[in-house]
């Protein structure tokens, strides 16, 4: 499956980079999989994206949960919590 990833703030300042495309292998059916899936290319990914922090995500620029299913060539965001002050 074809994805365009989207990282920002401090996801993107820790992977070094603010986006790419890649071909999802087809076991990866949601938001969880696909980041367990990044998790496992090794450091920085498994740290910047530990399941242990708190990221939100969005699919096709809309929020969704880590349990959304993915579709062919969705885009899909991942960034840290904001808080406001």
């Amino acid at each position: 499956m074809k994805l365009e990833l989207r990282f920002f703030a401090s996801l993107r300042e820790g992977l070094g980079l603010s986006g790419e495309s890649i071909a999802a292998p087809a076991e990866v059916k949601t938001i969880a999989e696909l980041r367990a899936h990044l998790i496992q290319r090794g450091n920085p990914w498994a740290e910047v994206l530990a399941s242990g922090k708190v990221i939100r995500c969005a699919l096709n620029q809309e929020m969704v949960n880590e349990s959304t299913p993915l579709v062919e060539g969705a885009e899909v965001a991942f960034f840290p919590p904001v808080t406001g002050g």
